[in-house]
């Protein structure tokens, strides 16, 4: 029956690794003032009837820290980027010259640095939310093995084990955080 806890900690591990991925992901739309192709990721575009992200039609560049230039592969596209940043809630105003897409990056002031640091606190708070979800339920896994006939120190070792697991993803994603608020804050 150890091996049925073990089972349950790597799962747990796994979804633990889940929720600091999507933790990552979330941070890298969170912009600090400079520019990166990850800021459009998400923006989809109709292209041929589908759905399409704009990083599979154009690609995309950085040729600067203030700027992003957006070539569609087809001349065509370049209304329906347009018109997909614009609705978008990245609040850059694109520039079309009729070849390619230019967003410059303002500047953060400081009430803006705020606000995304806020962001991404709400971020952090939800993998940290996920984390203990993870936790609550590994443990009623674990605690209903007391029910097959594993001993109570077995149930305890692996409640344990679920706990340095969660303080071991918890402080991670409190690291990631810490080094986002800086990359923010930072002028």
């Amino acid at each position: 029956m150890v091996e049925e806890i073990e089972l349950y900690l790597d799962e747990a591990k796994q979804l633990m690794e889940q929720s600091l991925s999507h933790v990552h992901q979330a941070f890298a739309k969170i912009r600090a003032g400079k520019a990166t192709p990850n800021m459009l990721e998400g923006l989809m575009v109709e292209y041929y009837g589908n759905s399409t992200p704009i990083n599979q039609v154009a690609s995309i560049t950085t040729p600067d820290a203030r700027t992003i230039m957006i070539k569609p592969w087809e001349k065509n596209l370049l209304s329906e980027i347009e018109r997909e940043i614009m609705n978008s809630d990245l609040g850059l105003n694109p520039q079309n010259d009729g070849e390619l897409i230019r967003l410059n990056i303002p500047p953060l002031t400081e009430e803006r640095r705020v606000q995304l640091v806020k962001q991404a606190k709400n971020e952090a708070e939800n993998g940290k939310i996920s984390i203990r979800n993870v936790r609550k339920d590994t443990n009623d896994s674990i605690k209903d093995l007391l029910k097959e006939s594993v001993s109570e120190d077995e149930v305890k070792r692996g409640e344990d084990r679920v706990q340095e697991l969660t303080d071991q993803f918890t402080a991670k994603v409190e690291s990631v955080f810490q080094t986002k608020e800086k990359e923010i804050m930072t002028v």
